[in-house]
């Protein structure tokens, strides 16, 4: 059965769609976003206007979208994936040839009064259309090459599109949660092992290839790699913004120096620390216990969205629902990972947390649709 004939006539109404949220998801995204306001209250040295209130802002206004979508029927959703990610694809182009330049780089298009970001927006037209892909396709063919080029392709076109942009963060960010949606669905796992092969193949290969004549990064390039590996070949300069993150990191201890104590956020030695750097200022302040709290929180919301998964009957709602949760989970391991020097550090925010309405709204939007398949999940009447 496709989703479009998919328990229509048993959709809930009015109270029930109330009833039917999945309130427990919700507390942990409301209490993930008050941290996020009380560090931006924090960085910004006690001032509401700077940051956090304009933050409180776009959240409610998150909110509200979160739950307009989720009282719209899962397969409205379902029939709009293909359009959405064409017209996200077509905005991406645009972004190619009319976007303007900020910070060194095209990724806003100017649509009169409103800035509009269509990298963020892939993020989740990416996840809808393979998910849709996936729930017309006979599960027997999953793992045929052609079908996994296909959806390949489908992850592939936007992430190239962003990385000319460029902007790195966000294309792992697709590409990321395009292949695990793939791997949700259950391409083999074969496809998996292969790539990871080539790609530790390929950075051998890269690294081989320094100080020979086919050389195949430039000079600069592998400095870079090197400050990644050891920032202290680099101390001021490109090592500068993760020696700093380290040394917050690293003073906060167990239970932190205190709320608005931080020497290192207070002092302006942490870099971008209201948006990407916004973790080192909370383990700073409020130490181990307060980035494992917060870690708690984030794994929380990816098990309510697990177990919402687990309830769903459809194809087309589980998919949704996991690669919304996969989204999630790379926004905060690859901004972790990046302020704690496992990573290179690629701007990517903290999620619901960072300074942001971009991304907060994008994050918003794909937890209502995770909202609507549970609302109008079909459950046994009397």
């Amino acid at each position: 059965m496709s989703y479009l004939e998919y328990n229509v006539k048993r959709s809930p109404a009015g109270l029930a769609k109330v009833l039917h949220v999945n309130w427990a998801l919700v507390l942990l995204l409301v209490a993930v976003a008050s941290v996020g306001f009380l560090m931006l209250y924090s960085v910004s040295g006690g001032n509401m206007g700077r940051w956090a209130e304009p933050q409180m802002r776009r959240f409610a206004l998150g909110m509200v979208a979160m739950f307009v979508i989720a009282f719209v029927p899962l397969w409205f959703w379902r029939s709009m994936a293909g359009l959405a990610y064409a017209v996200s694809v077509v905005l991406l182009l645009g972004v190619e040839f009319f976007g303007s330049i900020g910070m060194g780089a095209r990724r806003w298009l100017e649509l009169g009064p409103i800035r509009l970001q269509p990298s963020e927006m892939a993020k989740i037209t990416v996840i809808l259309a393979m998910a849709a892909y996936y729930d017309a396709l006979d599960t027997k063919k999953t793992s045929h090459p052609l079908f996994v080029i296909l959806a390949l392709v489908i992850a592939l076109v936007p992430t190239i599109l962003v990385l000319r942009q460029p902007d790195l963060g966000t294309a792992l960010l697709i590409l990321g949660s395009g292949v695990l949606v793939m791997f949700f669905a259950g391409v083999s796992l074969w496809y998996f092992g292969l790539a990871s092969a080539a790609l530790a193949g390929g950075v051998a290969l890269v690294m081989a290839s320094r100080g020979t004549s086919w050389q195949i990064l430039r000079d600069y390039q592998f400095r870079r790699i090197d400050t990644f590996l050891d920032p202290s070949l680099d101390p001021l300069g490109a090592g500068y913004h993760i020696n700093q993150s380290m040394i917050a990191l690293g003073s906060g201890g167990w239970s932190g120096r205190g709320f608005m104590q931080g020497t290192q956020s207070r002092l302006n030695f942490l870099p971008e620390m209201h948006t990407d750097f916004i973790f080192t200022t909370l383990a700073e302040e409020f130490g181990f216990i307060g980035a494992m709290s917060l870690l708690a929180l984030y794994i929380g919301i990816l098990i309510a969205c697990v177990v919402s998964a687990l309830q769903s009957q459809n194809r087309f709602a589980q998919l949704l629902i996991l690669g919304v949760a996969a989204n999630f989970f790379l926004y905060f391991a690859v901004n972790m990972a990046m302020v704690m020097g496992l990573a290179p550090v690629v701007g990517v925010p903290l999620p619901l947390v960072s300074y942001g309405g971009s991304a907060m709204l994008v994050i918003l939007i794909g937890f209502g649709l995770v909202q609507s398949a549970c609302v109008h999940r079909p459950r046994t009447r009397a």
